[in-house]
């Protein structure tokens, strides 16, 4: 390999993209597309970047196994950026077999790594948590080690170990400094943000307060009755009672919780459930039998005794009764929350990633769009979806010349 390309390939291994490009930006040949479509992955260009890992695919020869292999990591991780997540797994996989087998285990664990960013995206925690106890991360460079600890606290960040996050992101931390590349420098300060920032709020006898990672991790180890609007469970120590697919029932447990311990009237439960402004004998009957189906779901942590003007819930074994919900109350919060991740989605990726189908996501897109909470940019099968920029100040203020005042 000639020395333009070695140059280019320490260039890009530096996170210096325009380096690299300054060295095979006129070449056309297998090796320089493929260092050229990384470099402009780098500077965000992803459209260019597949077009010329494409081609350099196509233009190495089929004795090339690693450096084809090496190009289709290139592209799976440019889907992984740009959340192409219908991007096909098995030829991930088997490219990382190929690296492997023929000794290229760097780049064989890079591939490894870009598998459970994606399973992590996807909410596959068991699966993610199995391929990363099987990479050996201490032969790694710097910024591959980084990639990893990231990996690792993405995962306990998402099972609430708070501890076992601050080590890996404190890991991270220094191996990106040790890699020199300022870009994952940038990327580990991202990510220690969700261990400083309050993550959800904690409403218990009608007074709110905001809780850090670490808040929630110990009130979901604690033995007080929790129901918990960010999974729409409701919980107690070990016993976990899922009703997220009841949302009628949900949305009682919580109003009862958040009243708990006095009681809520039934016109305010029926206007809650069954979003019924004026309540008549058929919606009490209704609550009568919502009530009855959400105490046999509950009898194990709590009762429901009926009032003279309604309901109250009463945890067993004289527990707090809380509420653990999303730091806002909108809808759609789910979407949201990926959208915050201030890459563009695309509408397919969003519902792989919620597993919901394409059209329910698409509604709850065009409803989060009207209300001003996400933007679509493109047409067609190029439209991504992101959260609006926040202006956070008077840009006016800002602008050359004196005010009026002056």
């Amino acid at each position: 390999m000639d020395s333009l390309i070695v140059a280019a390939a320490q260039a890009l291994a530096a996170g210096d993209a325009l380096g690299a490009m300054k060295r095979v930006a006129l070449r056309n040949d297998a090796p320089a597309l493929a260092l050229r479509g990384i470099a402009m992955a780098q500077l965000g260009d992803f459209d260019r970047a597949k077009i010329l890992l494409k081609s350099a695919t196509r233009a190495f020869g089929p004795r090339e196994t690693v450096a084809r292999a090496r190009c289709i990591v290139a592209e799976a991780e440019i889907a992984l950026v740009s959340r192409d997540l219908g991007w096909p797994e098995k030829t991930l996989e088997t490219a990382r077999a190929t690296l492997e087998r023929r000794g290229d285990h760097v780049n064989a664990a890079h591939a490894r790594n870009l598998q459970i960013r994606r399973l992590l995206l996807v909410g596959h925690l068991d699966e993610a948590e199995r391929l990363l106890g099987g990479l050996d991360p201490s032969p790694l460079p710097p910024a591959a080690r980084a990639s990893h600890e990231l990996a690792v606290a993405g995962i306990a960040i998402r099972r609430l170990r708070t501890r076992q996050a601050h080590t890996a992101l404190k890991r991270a931390a220094e191996a990106a400094q040790a890699s020199g590349i300022p870009a994952l420098v940038v990327e580990v300060q991202d990510a220690a943000l969700a261990m400083n920032v309050p993550v959800a709020r904690m409403i218990a006898n009608g007074i709110e307060r905001p809780l850090f990672l670490s808040d929630v991790e110990e009130l979901l180890s604690s033995e007080t009755l929790v129901v918990d609007a960010c999974r729409n469970v409701v919980r107690a120590g070990g016993e976990i009672v899922p009703l997220a697919s009841r949302p009628v029932l949900f949305t009682l447990a919580r109003v009862l919780a958040e009243a708990a311990p006095t009681d809520v009237p039934r016109a305010a439960l029926i206007l809650r459930a069954f979003r019924a402004r004026y309540a008549d004998e058929s919606h009490r009957a209704r609550l009568r039998v919502e009530i009855g189906r959400l105490r046999a779901a509950l009898e194990m942590l709590a009762d429901i005794d009926a009032t003279s003007r309604g309901f109250a819930l009463t945890a067993r074994g004289k527990r707090d009764i809380v509420v653990l919900a999303p730091p806002v109350d909108v809808e759609h919060a789910a979407l949201l929350a990926l959208l915050a991740d201030g890459e563009a989605w695309s509408s397919s990726a969003l519902a792989i990633a919620l597993e919901m189908s394409p059209r329910t996501v698409q509604r709850a897109l065009d409803a989060l769009a009207t209300g001003g909470m996400a933007q679509a940019v493109g047409n067609g099968r190029a439209r991504r979806w992101m959260m609006p920029p926040v202006v956070g100040f008077p840009t006016t203020l800002l602008l050359p010349g004196p005010l009026p005042s002056d």
